[in-house]
């Protein structure tokens, strides 16, 4: 299970937080080849949470955010970081 308090450095910014829909939220856990159980335990969340996220009931912030990005970017999961307000159009 991670931590929040591990990775200071990465809850420095919110401004710069990605945000995480359903299909992304899927692909992430088929990456990892995790279950919604596996990927729930390794966030610290219930699996019913994973569920809504994955379906759009919805969506995951604050340090689920966070912590989602730690875990893509360990596991080399390609998604785009810059928070969708802030790119160019």
């Amino acid at each position: 299970m991670l931590h929040v308090s591990v990775y200071p450095e990465a809850m420095a910014s919110k401004k710069n937080a990605y945000r995480w829909d359903g299909s992304k939220i899927r692909a992430l856990r088929r990456h990892l080849d995790k279950t919604q159980a596996e990927l729930a335990e390794e966030l610290g969340t219930r699996q019913q949470t994973i569920s809504e996220w994955e379906n759009g009931l919805y969506e995951p912030r604050g340090a689920s955010t966070t912590l989602l990005g730690i875990v893509a970017e360990r596991a080399g999961f390609k998604y785009d970081a810059q928070a969708p307000s802030d790119r160019k159009r």
